[in-house]
């Protein structure tokens, strides 16, 4: 007999699972046609793709936990996925697995204005929350660039921030309860409504899971009162170093702006075009620095970050009059990513985060790899807490540019972990940063990390091929990366 083919193999396994599921879950809910999984290829990493076996659509909890069964019996991989906005490649699927979309489970369940908390299922979009809670007076602090369109379970999932993450703190300070479900099928509820819960402090650790350890159903989020005033300060330098000394300087004199963002010449020229913000296109860097409050509050906080600015060395000051000149400034930082498309036909969006006070070393070593690689890189980053976004500007349809970008943001990556930094502050590993695990982290560290997934996940069935590197693959990156033993920034102080 003539050995079935690889394409066979993969068409009756196919067929086996696709049958499994819609037994369990209707029909609709399920897609297989290529011209139904192709939109599910890659999130918003887009240039690693690869189309899915299957993708499911619950409509509720019951039909999840049908899912997950399912995959359990039939030992088929799973990527769960949110709005597909993630930037590491944490939602790309598998080749022979399922991805298992939240995308259906969009209600905002019970909103609390008294409590001052709501309970969402994970596809409901971030900036729904806010818009929601607004008649009371209320919103939803985390706010990432991709507000419009993210989820909150994809929020969840990466442990998202925003441009005012600085004082009102990531997804993981914004959430008191998270329901999910196990590989198991099991229901389990991680902390509570309350600022604490009892037993181990498990819901930190699923945040930021990356899908690894569990589906999320449904979360209980903490709403804060929406500022009496806030006004933003646009600061010009003349010098990235003079900039980014700014940054430390405005909170060693003990000032937490609701937001602290920093921006090189090349992102405001190529963002100013595209929102018309108002931006200095001649100044080397620029910051925008937010206060919010009571009147009074941010008149006083606006006239010290003024001061403190001024001694920085700023060359010229503007500060928001009213609501929509505020909205206008945080524009250009928002539409920072789509602006890049104006510019350069693709970019490739690194995440790293770094002591504040390297700033400026990290960006003049940033200037070097540069020339080093050919290849432009515009900055914008979240300053306040060290929050790195290089893009990496280049064109795929020129032979070798992906792969010189690829290095360009391994060597920002290692260049972080050098300063004392980390490889991701928002975005997540995914498969992005899968190999700078290696440069982060020891043997014995990693395997820290398996055991937890483990012992949330022991078939390794969830989102499997993410977020940690395996032993081999470390020593393949080994191999590959290090040049003769020697240490890529040999010039910086080891922490």
């Amino acid at each position: 007999m003539e050995q079935a083919s690889s394409s066979d193999m993969f068409r009756q396994r196919q067929r086996e699972v696709v049958a499994a599921l819609r037994a369990a879950i209707p029909g609709q809910c399920v897609l297989f046609q290529e011209e139904d999984t192709r939109p599910y290829e890659c999130d918003g990493l887009a240039a690693y793709r690869q189309l899915p076996m299957v993708v499911t659509l619950p409509e509720n909890e019951e039909q999840v936990i049908a899912v997950l069964n399912v995959c359990r019996e039939l030992q088929v991989q799973i990527v769960p996925r949110g709005a597909g906005t993630g930037l590491s490649g944490g939602a790309m699927p598998i080749a022979d697995g399922v991805v298992l979309s939240t995308a259906k489970l969009n209600r905002v369940v019970r909103l609390d204005p008294y409590a001052r908390t709501a309970i969402v299922q994970p596809g409901v979009r971030n900036l729904a929350i806010s818009d929601v809670a607004a008649q009371h007076g209320l919103y939803y602090a985390p706010d990432p660039s991709s507000q419009i369109a993210c989820t909150i379970g994809g929020n969840v999932a990466e442990n998202s921030g925003g441009v005012h993450c600085l004082k009102y703190g990531l997804t993981v300070h914004n959430v008191l309860r998270v329901r999910m479900i196990t590989i198991d099928g099991d229901v389990v509820e991680l902390g509570n409504g309350a600022l604490d819960a009892p037993g181990l402090d498990l819901l930190s650790v699923f945040i930021g899971s990356e899908g690894m350890l569990g589906v999320v159903t449904e979360v209980t989020v903490k709403l804060v009162p929406k500022p009496q005033a806030a006004r933003v300060i646009m600061a010009s330098f003349d010098d990235v170093v003079k900039g980014g000394n700014a940054v430390a300087n405005v909170i060693a004199a003990g000032i937490i702006p609701a937001g602290l963002e920093m921006m090189d010449k090349t992102s405001s020229r190529m963002v100013e075009p595209f929102v018309k913000a108002g931006y200095d296109i001649d100044a080397e860097a620029i910051l925008l620095c937010e206060s919010d409050g009571t009147t009074d509050e941010v008149e006083e906080e606006i006239q010290r970050m003024t001061a403190v600015l001024q001694q920085s060395g700023a060359t010229a000051i503007a500060v928001s009059q009213t609501e929509a000149e505020r909205l206008k400034f945080w524009s250009g930082r928002k539409n920072a990513f789509p602006a890049a498309g104006r510019i350069s036909p693709d970019y490739y969006c690194m995440d790293g985060t770094i002591p504040r006070k390297n700033l400026a070393q990290v960006l003049i070593s940033i200037a070097e790899m540069e020339r080093k690689y050919g290849l432009r890189c515009a900055n914008v980053f979240h300053a306040g807490d060290g929050n790195l976004h290089p893009l990496i500007l280049f064109d795929a349809n020129q032979p070798g540019e992906f792969h010189r970008a690829e290095q360009f943001g391994a060597d920002i990556l290692e260049l972080c972990v050098a300063v004392g930094g980390t490889i991701t502050g928002e975005h997540g590993v995914g498969i992005e940063k899968i190999n700078s695990m290696c440069v982060q982290f020891s043997d014995t560290e990693r395997e820290a990390f398996f055991a937890v997934k483990r012992a949330f996940d022991t078939p390794f069935l969830l989102n499997p091929d993410k977020a940690i590197p395996s032993l081999h693959r470390c020593a393949e990156y080994g191999r590959m990366h290090v040049k003769r033993g020697a240490l890529p920034f040999p010039e910086l102080e080891r922490f």
